[in-house]
């Protein structure tokens, strides 16, 4: 027997699962116990990318770490082992708590991917409504379902992170209803509600998979977007200022209408999380003073 089909051998009679991941964190071993442990089969695995969240893992605080506080993409990055405990969905819908290790897999001293080794940490499975539930709660705005400013933040850390490692570049989208506090004292405080409601209606239905937009406070929306080019930005953010202006509230026999200003900001060398905020939120103040209902732009 070969030595890799003997190491193959034993990884694949192992009671831990073992997967591998690459750089982009695509899936591209799967063993047998960790088809036993999540219902999932190589088949359905292999191939895919972690992210697009089939087994959705979900920290002890309700993040989802697929998305946000990826372990696996913190050791591709940093190359430090790590050991969680966490929330995996299986197969037939329910929570299992698991433990992972995990490992990068260097290359001539290069960072190639990372292995995690998990086991179930306890017997005790859990329903998948109660865990997504108790996640919602954590990571989303309780008034527009949207994410809430914790939420932005870690997603903004790991695009940072993204960002240093791969180059990937993004753009951070800030947003500000025009004159909100005039309207709460013309309409009220409930039609004000409504609208940042059926804002975040159109939110949902246009946001990518890639991309978060979420409420950051009061009447303010913040956006972190995926691009491929600088010129992306102000398209993204014209984008976002026509969904709000078109976004009806009906009062009455008519149908009222709020305009946003919008500042959207391209990552740069050098960037944290601050100065992308404070870069957006000064280029939106920058459309108010312009005339309000504008997008302005780096």
């Amino acid at each position: 027997m070969e030595m890799n089909e003997l190491y193959l051998t034993i990884i694949n009679n192992l009671n831990d699962g073992v997967y591998y991941v690459d750089l982009d964190r695509r899936i591209l071993f799967w063993n047998k116990a960790a088809e036993n442990i999540t219902g999932y089969c190589a088949d359905e695995i292999v191939g895919r990318q972690c992210q697009d969240n089939q087994l959705n893992h979900i920290d002890e605080d309700g993040r989802p770490l697929c998305i946000i506080g990826c372990p696996l993409f913190a050791t591709i990055i940093d190359g430090k082992q790590r050991r969680e405990r966490v929330f995996v969905r299986h197969k037939d819908g329910y929570r299992i708590p698991i433990l992972v290790n995990i490992f990068p897999m260097k290359k001539e001293g290069e960072i190639i991917g990372a292995i995690e080794i998990f086991s179930q940490n306890s017997p005790t499975v859990y329903e998948d409504n109660l865990v997504e539930h108790l996640s919602g709660i954590a990571m989303h705005d309780a008034l527009t379902q949207l994410p809430n400013r914790r939420y932005l933040e870690s997603f903004l850390d790991y695009k940072l992170n993204e960002y240093q490692r791969f180059g990937r570049l993004f753009a951070v989208l800030f947003a500000d209803i025009d004159d909100f506090s005039h309207f709460n004292n013309e309409y009220g405080h409930d039609t004000g509600d409504k609208v940042l409601v059926n804002i975040a209606a159109g939110i949902k239905k246009n946001m990518n998979r890639n991309d978060l937009i979420g409420r950051w406070g009061g009447e303010e929306f913040l956006g972190i977007f995926s691009i491929s080019n600088d010129y992306d930005a102000p398209i993204l953010g014209e984008k976002f200022r026509r969904l709000a202006l078109n976004t009806e509230v009906p009062h009455g026999n008519a149908a009222l209408h709020v305009s946003v200003s919008v500042g959207i900001t391209v990552v740069r060398r050098g960037d944290t999380a601050a100065s992308l905020l404070e870069r957006a939120d000064q280029l939106m103040y920058q459309g108010k003073r312009d005339g309000k209902n504008r997008v302005a732009a780096d």
